[in-house]
């Protein structure tokens, strides 16, 4: 296996680019399904929105079954190229394939519909574990300083920025008929092409350490799996992963049907302009974000970003009818995208971290573990919001018949999918802030467990003190004395 590939330094911009690359993939793929797969489903094959409302959730089951196993796959392979690049590299060509798949025109009774797009979204999901679960875990084996590995995290979100702008952008301006389902394929098509592409890159540009394999048998694989979920700190990330992403996945789920059946607005080029000036103000907010870690605590960003997103998001309940200003509503789109980047610049900065932390746990190093269980929670946010979105449109009395035909919905339904626009990301946001306000690894801590695992692995002969001894059990949410153990595991 190799290590840093010559004449390539960890502080080139090359370096933190080729790390990037592949989240163009990971921060597209779910823009383009939370946008647009839904209305792909309801508006241009009929199918009701109870219905494809569940189909991300059912993906979200069966990950449940391959996250794990991917994760343990890859922290027991042994490669040339590094094992966690290895899968990245196969799972570039999988993932290509498999989200083209998912947008193919299939017109028969809903039940065939259904049990087609299911398999299909499986089949992406698996794709998607293939590269992501890995890739997630590539970071701590690849660098080992604290601000390092945020610089790097902080690129690798500009790249996500870029690849949400092309996702959220380029299938407004293809699809002109939102009931016309051949269109959908065109885009589904044009992404798979970029995203073997960007995914390539990654692969060719990264590295990893060399280290030995974990020996874990596959019947172990979700215990050990789950086994993550012991420490303190993983257990405040995915509590604020699955709150925040989820109130995005709840905006950008519900914004062709906000924007369509509320504003009346979606012709014109005008949804195109609103998810321009959203996923723009994203990208402006990587940076600043991006710039605000690296020299303050992690999970500063979210404490800035929550509120100016939750009073942002509820200015929207005075501009949620037909004829209301469009220009009000751009600018408050504006402030949204800029403190959405907040969430996601934060959580992939701290989980890198999180690896470190389980090590003091288990007394294993297991990367790719850990992200497979941050990568579940990221697909469970975006199932359950898409499964509650069908759900609460249905309750609202959303009539697919009518989308199909292009006609409006009843002025009761335009008002519920308004209130369910705006209302239920706050809700969310709320939480994600709690759990950020509680959440205990900063920079200070982050030294003190890897000085403490150097001092398990005999490379620091200092004893630990007591303030230190109340740090790795606050983090960790175990015992000192029951640290690094394999009974952990």
């Amino acid at each position: 296996m190799k290590e840093k590939k010559k004449n390539v330094s960890e502080d080139s911009f090359r370096s933190k680019a080729a790390y990037g690359f592949a989240d163009i993939y990971g921060g597209g793929a779910f823009v383009v399904i939370s946008t647009f797969f839904t209305v792909f489903l309801t508006k241009a094959l009929g199918m009701p929105t109870a219905l494809a409302g569940t189909i991300p959730l059912i993906g979200k089951v069966w990950d449940a079954v391959t996250d794990p196993i991917m994760g343990n796959i890859a922290d027991r392979t042994k490669s040339r190229f590094g094992p966690k690049r290895f899968y990245i590299l196969i799972g570039s060509f999988i993932s290509a394939i498999t989200f083209a798949l998912m947008w193919v025109p299939f017109h028969a009774s809903n039940t065939a519909m259904y049990l087609f797009y299911v398999l299909m979204y499986m089949l992406f999901s698996t794709g998607f574990t293939i590269v992501m679960v890995p890739y997630n875990g590539l970071l701590p084996d690849m660098i080992d300083d604290y601000h390092r590995r945020a610089a790097y995290s902080s690129v690798r979100m500009a790249f996500s920025a870029f690849g949400s702008i092309l996702a959220g952008l380029i299938p407004t301006l293809m699809i002109k008929d939102n009931t016309n389902a051949s269109q959908y394929f065109k885009v589904g098509l044009v992404f798979a092409i970029l995203f073997l592409i960007v995914i390539l890159l990654t692969f060719a540009g990264t590295w990893e350490k060399q280290k030995q394999p974990v020996k874990v048998s596959m019947k172990d694989s979700f215990r050990q799996a789950f086994s993550v979920y012991r420490s303190r700190s993983f257990r405040l990330l995915i509590g604020i992963f699955l709150c925040g992403q989820g109130a995005a996945d709840f905006f950008t789920g519900l914004a062709v049907y906000y924007v369509d059946d509320v504003l009346n607005a979606y012709g014109g080029g005008r949804f195109t302009i609103l998810m321009g000036v959203l996923l723009v103000s994203q990208f402006l907010g990587m940076i600043l974000f991006s710039t605000m870690s690296t020299k303050k605590n992690k999970e500063w960003p979210l404490l800035v970003s929550y509120p100016i997103r939750i009073i942002a998001t509820l200015a929207l309940l005075f501009f949620s009818h037909e004829g209301s200003s469009f220009l009000m509503i751009l600018i408050l789109s504006f402030f949204i995208g800029i403190s959405m980047a907040g969430t996601t610049t934060t959580i992939y900065a701290i989980l890198s971290d999180l690896a470190d932390v389980d090590e003091l746990i288990t007394g294993v190093s297991r990367p790719a573990t850990v992200s497979a269980m941050a990568t579940f929670a990221r697909k469970v946010a975006t199932g359950l919001a898409s499964a509650i979105i069908g759900i609460l449109l249905a309750m609202v009395g959303y009539d697919e018949v009518l989308a199909s035909s292009g006609a409006r919905q009843s002025a009761f339904t335009q008002h519920g999918i308004a209130a369910i626009f705006i209302i239920v990301p706050c809700i969310l946001m709320t939480a994600a802030y709690i759990f950020t306000r509680r959440f205990p690894m900063k920079e200070a801590e982050f030294q003190i467990v890897r000085k403490e695992l150097d001092r398990r692995k005999g490379l620091d002969t200092s004893i630990i003190s007591e303030h230190e001894k109340q740090v790795c059990q606050e983090v960790t949410g175990i015992p000192y004395e029951n640290l690094y153990h394999r009974d952990n595991v």
